[in-house]
């Protein structure tokens, strides 16, 4: 199987290297939309095979103290080959000297996230509803 490589910038991402994502997701993104959203990210990280994107990682934040990790995907065809676990240990080493790196996401995934040196902190996430029914209302 040929190597991954991890790309830091969107320069040679395009939308048709981009297909396979968002399962399950009731208006998932289109590949140009996943673009932007990264482009606009404070870090990213892309896992490309044979010139697809298999997986990638972003993170939002102040560019101080705090970072936020939204999305870690892997391509389901690449799901159990360490690539989710490469893109998360690549963006917190670009996260380097902040404060707090947070992320959220769903308690069946708390194992995973813990063998990759987070942990749960009290309290929980909050989201705002509206906001999704609203883009699923006007996409």
């Amino acid at each position: 199987m040929p190597p991954v490589e991890y790309l830091t910038e969107n320069q040679r991402v395009t939308p048709d290297m981009i297909s396979g994502f968002f399962v399950g997701w009731p208006s998932p993104p289109t590949p140009e939309q996943l673009i932007e959203v990264m482009a606009g990210s404070y870090r990213r990280v892309w896992a490309i095979r044979d010139g697809r994107v298999v997986g990638y990682v972003n993170a939002l934040s102040d560019g101080v103290l705090n970072a936020f990790i939204p999305w870690l995907e892997v391509h389901p065809d690449h799901q159990g080959e360490g690539i989710g676990a490469e893109l998360v240990r690549r963006v917190v080493a670009e996260l380097e000297g902040m404060y707090a790196i947070d992320l959220c996401c769903d308690p069946e995934l708390f194992p995973y996230y813990e063998r990759l040196g987070f942990t749960t902190f009290g309290g929980a996430g909050l989201r705002f509803p509206e906001a999704i029914r609203a883009l699923r209302a006007n996409g």
